[in-house]
């Protein structure tokens, strides 16, 4: 009996299930909400069995055939990929899907340029990508919701992969009236008596206080922020120093007021930049692609204001 629906129909379905919502998976693929309505109703009539319930104020949610066909299909297209990048091997081109994951704070530095430029010399390559903190990450990369992630060796978990490209050592941000203003480098004792703006990343904040436990010093936490942005701020007003590693390209703060940067010095664990992936991903020739674009591009492109990383790549 031949098969009366799509691949593209199917990543249609992927798209409502995992959206909740016909609007916002028309966003997510970038094809009209119609398109998306009519790929659901041939589905549904095909399969024979209601896919979603219709909640007029609150969008469309799985019935229970609809969760275990969503699981199913993820799998097909899963594989419908992978017989896309055997196709690719043996004709020797690099073709396909790839979405890519990124950890959010330093998305905004890195992923479009590098993208664009992936994008330029692999252009049979249908690139997604997401903006996730590290927890997102290694949970959309266990569930395959993402093919690759750029982001921190942080709490890196055994079941996946980590290629490494850069290291990024830490450093203190003050806003311009503080009494470090002036020092070469700074250590955490340096700042135990001066509150602290943190950034309240899942992970990224453990990195952050460990600087602290590991001299026994229990700092001044006055101000948590998941934002990047929001951080940078607050300094620049004088709340408090904060911590990242992440080279910004602008010594002021989004409302304009100037920060200075320190370089820290001590018993400070730099962090590494790179990719993580499945321990599978070796066979598909897309992300084998991608890792060898992020390690063969020039860093100085790729990676603006990243210096390269210093010794041996890093494996775990």
């Amino acid at each position: 009996m031949p098969l009366r629906f799509t691949l593209r129909q199917l990543e249609y379905f992927v798209a409502v299930g995992e959206m909740g919502s016909i609007a916002l998976a028309a966003e997510k693929v970038n094809v009209s909400s119609p398109s998306i309505s009519a790929a659901i109703s041939q589905l549904e009539k095909e399969f024979g069995i209601p896919l979603f319930v219709r909640q007029h104020a609150q969008g469309l949610s799985l019935t229970q055939a609809g969760r275990q066909m969503l699981d199913q299909v993820r799998v097909v297209l899963r594989e419908a990929n992978i017989v896309l990048d055997l196709a690719g091997d043996i004709s020797g081109e690099v073709r396909g899907a790839l979405h890519i994951g990124c950890l959010v704070t330093f998305a905004q530095l890195v992923l479009p340029s590098l993208r664009r430029r992936f994008q330029a010399g692999f252009p049979e390559v249908r690139v997604r990508q997401s903006e996730l903190n590290q927890a997102e990450i290694f949970s959309a990369l266990r569930r395959a919701e993402i093919d690759v992630a750029l982001t921190y060796d942080l709490q890196l978990p055994a079941d996946l992969i980590f290629e490494s490209l850069l290291e990024l050592p830490p450093y203190v941000i003050v806003d311009v009236a503080h009494p470090l203003v002036g020092a070469d480098e700074v250590t955490v004792a340096d700042l135990a008596d001066f509150p602290m703006v943190l950034l309240d990343l899942p992970y990224s904040s453990e990195y952050f206080l460990s600087f602290f436990a590991a001299a026994g010093i229990t700092p001044n936490v006055a101000e948590r922020t998941r934002d990047m942005a929001v951080m940078r701020s607050l300094v620049a007003n004088g709340f408090g120093f904060s911590i990242a590693n992440v080279p910004l390209t602008s010594n002021q703060s989004p409302d304009g007021k100037p920060l200075c940067y320190i370089p820290m010095r001590g018993a400070v664990r730099p962090m590494r930049m790179g990719l993580l992936m499945p321990t599978d991903a070796e066979q598909s020739s897309v992300i084998r692609a991608f890792v060898g674009h992020c390690k063969s591009d020039d860093q100085a492109r790729a990676f603006p204001g990243f210096g390269p990383m210093q010794g041996p790549t890093a494996r775990s």
